[in-house]
């Protein structure tokens, strides 16, 4: 078992367009009208390619390897690579609540659980404007919510060695 990371920030308006974000559906039957036709033809163009989080967090799995932003063994390194993303973008975490130390600690900490399980962790937070960030580590080889999911990178675990910057509209 190892456990993938994930880094998307981008335009809010982006990330509430679901027909990226999902995998499409069997193709809608003959006779359909051309609005359910063309949503369909949107997500099989768009989805497998998207850097955009998936709705269902194992479906990274789903992605090009480039999207993998690190790969780990052990759940602790894992969890301390989300806490510097966390920490990176938390100045501009739009509830002061969300910004606090500790908070970000207990949610470091809730992942290393979570991963430890055999979980997968997706955390989101609105950043001033409107832009949103979001990250994920997904639990690999197999994934508990998707185990016929093949490993983006090959089914190799690894020791990450942190992220490089994120792709797409950066602010």
């Amino acid at each position: 078992m190892h456990h993938h990371g994930y880094l998307w920030l981008g335009e809010k308006r982006t990330f509430d367009r679901e027909s990226v974000r999902r995998p499409a559906p069997q193709a809608p039957a003959a006779g359909c009208d051309a609005e359910v036709r063309e949503r369909h033809r949107e997500a099989v163009a768009a989805y497998p390619t998207s850097e955009v989080p998936p709705l269902q967090t194992s479906h990274w799995l789903l992605k090009p390897p480039a999207l993998v932003r690190g790969t780990w063994a052990q759940p602790r390194d894992a969890g301390r690579w989300l806490g510097e993303r966390l920490a990176e973008v938390a100045p501009r975490f739009a509830g002061e609540a969300d910004r606090s130390a500790g908070r970000l600690a207990g949610l470091v900490d809730a992942a290393v659980e979570r991963l430890a399980r055999g979980g997968d962790v997706s955390l989101g937070h609105y950043l001033r404007g409107t832009l949103f960030h979001s990250v994920a580590l997904v639990t690999c080889a197999p994934n508990r919510a998707a185990p016929e999911l093949p490993c983006p990178t090959g089914g190799h675990g690894g020791g990450g060695d942190g992220a490089p910057p994120p792709r797409g509209p950066v602010s």
